[in-house]
């Protein structure tokens, strides 16, 4: 089962590194986070600049909370609740079109994963967001094979029971075509997954229950707008990264430009969804 929740679901822990120099700054980042629906604990650590929050909002949502002390904020990990490193990935997502996000993965238990990202540049309405066989961006999405299916299931929806373990449902983008999401699901498990892709698409899934011909294989849910490849990533406290050993940025001056490529090495305002 999956689900696209806010502030209900499972706990699970996110590590931020947080530009934090005295007591004023533990106290504006405590009173950021303090008394917000989803919020459970907070733990700040000012001597390595380290904030520990156990919620179950989106990282994304955390995130804008902290930054919004005027302190920069990174996500460094994700653990489970109880401090567990069971299983994390993320997927980068873009393509040749204006669509790009980060979506995460992060195994909450032997049974259940969580899936949380932001994805921006979708017209606004339902899209349908599916892990897909290969990770195989040679030919932009279109090498990336079918629906995740190794148990060849019929496609359906994140409840069903008959479905592909691809099938992760739709995302609801806003009126600025922005999706924030977050959902849980116990089909599908991290060390499955890596190495695989994450697509988005260009329409609403119908989870199978649409009657067109393409409903019981791909939810008729359109042309795949921006991928990635879904790569392990850090859990808690195992990425001690302050200085990026390829070209020297601190983890502040990375947090503000491009991933690689042109403007890497020159100042730019972050995406939205980093």
């Amino acid at each position: 089962m999956a689900s696209d929740s806010g502030n209900q679901g499972t706990l699970c822990a996110l590590e931020f590194a947080v530009q934090m120099t005295c007591q004023s700054c533990v106290d504006a980042v405590r009173k950021s986070l303090q008394g917000v629906a989803g919020v459970q604990d907070v733990e700040v650590h000012l001597e390595n600049q380290v904030v520990l929050v156990h919620t179950t909002l989106p990282s994304q949502e955390v995130q804008a909370l902290l930054e919004g002390t005027g302190r920069q904020a990174v996500l460094k990990g994700m653990g489970s609740d109880q401090l567990q490193n069971l299983g994390a990935a993320v997927a980068i997502l873009g393509g040749p079109g204006t669509v790009q996000g980060v979506v995460r993965f992060l195994q909450l238990s032997p049974e259940r994963c969580l899936i949380e990202g932001t994805i921006d540049g979708l017209e606004p309405g339902l899209h349908g967001l599916h892990v897909h066989q290969y990770g195989d961006l040679t030919n932009n999405c279109n090498s990336c094979g079918d629906h995740f299916n190794p148990d060849g299931a019929s496609h359906g929806g994140p409840q069903d029971s008959d479905r592909h373990r691809g099938d992760l449902g739709n995302v609801h983008a806003d009126a600025d075509g922005c999706a924030i999401f977050r959902m849980e699901d116990e089909k599908l498990k991290v060390w499955d997954v890596i190495g695989r892709s994450l697509i988005i698409d260009e329409g609403e899934d119908d989870l199978g229950r649409g009657g067109h011909p393409l409903s019981k294989i791909t939810g008729n849910s359109g042309q795949r707008l921006a991928c990635g490849i879904i790569a392990r990533s850090a859990g808690l406290f195992q990425n001690p990264k302050q200085i990026c050993s390829c070209d020297g940025l601190t983890i502040w001056e990375e947090r503000g430009r491009p991933i690689a490529g042109k403007g890497r090495k020159e100042s730019a305002q972050p995406p939205a969804h980093l």
